[in-house]
């Protein structure tokens, strides 16, 4: 399932980068960015549903997906999220790992724009991922190359980023490159909008997490059992 491309992206790559690191990336808060943000092992077995997500958005997980990812977001102009794997056993779900993360730096959106700083609310299927690190055993696609590395004119907070990215299936081409830059629905709704490496604050539209958290996810989600990203403030979340 793997491909790996040796090859740098040309032009295309920076509205990828610009749109989920951010174009002013090297504002970013300094920190230290790669501290394990893991709230641990306990697990959380048998539940009926996804917690804390209603009917709404609910209904959209595909009734064949056995793996969800479900980013909680503090509130709704929040940038600090909690992101948990949740695995279909029989007809019930385990909670198997979580970690603590960021999403976009103003919060959050059901109307998510070009440059507007927020992420979007919704379901999403994941398909793809790549980065600049060689693949660390990733179930998905996975295209290694350079053309990943954000600029270092941002700050160097952030050059670690795009090491591990897992495509979120918004206005995008599934079965391509994270960094494709292809926006079905038009550059005005935005894109390029990942899983990716956390760097200690907010994003332009992406969600984030530790190293190990997306070493975890690379390894496990996998195509067969059709995962998807939930997302969004805890209000949306829960919206009926």
């Amino acid at each position: 399932m793997r491909t790996t491309a040796a090859a740098a992206v040309s032009g295309a790559l920076l509205m990828s980068l610009a749109a989920c690191g951010g174009s002013d990336g090297g504002s970013g808060k300094k920190s230290d960015g790669q501290a394990d943000g893991g709230t641990g092992q306990a697990r959380t077995v048998d539940l009926k549903a996804i917690p804390d997500v209603g009917d709404k958005l609910q209904k959209q997980i595909p009734s064949g997906s056995r793996q969800v990812v479900a980013v909680y977001g503090e509130g709704e102009n929040s940038a600090d999220s909690t992101i948990v794997l949740y695995t279909k056993s029989g007809s019930t779900w385990d909670k198997t790992r979580s970690w603590k993360g960021h999403n976009g730096k103003k919060g959050w959106t059901t109307n998510h724009r070009e440059n507007d700083k927020r992420s979007p609310v919704g379901v999403f299927t994941l398909s793809d991922a790549g980065g600049v690190l060689t693949d660390p055993g990733a179930k998905l696609p996975y295209t290694e190359s350079a053309g990943f590395q954000a600029p270092h004119y941002w700050a160097k907070s952030h050059w670690n980023d795009f090491d591990y990215v897992i495509a979120i299936d918004y206005n995008r081409v599934k079965g391509t490159s994270p960094n494709d830059p292809t926006r079905p629905q038009g550059q005005s709704k935005g894109g390029s909008i990942w899983l990716h490496m956390d760097h200690g604050s907010g994003t332009s539209a992406c969600v984030s997490l530790p190293k190990s958290g997306m070493e975890y996810l690379l390894r496990t989600l996998d195509p067969d059992q059709k995962p998807v990203v939930v997302m969004g403030d805890k209000a949306n979340l829960k919206a009926a």
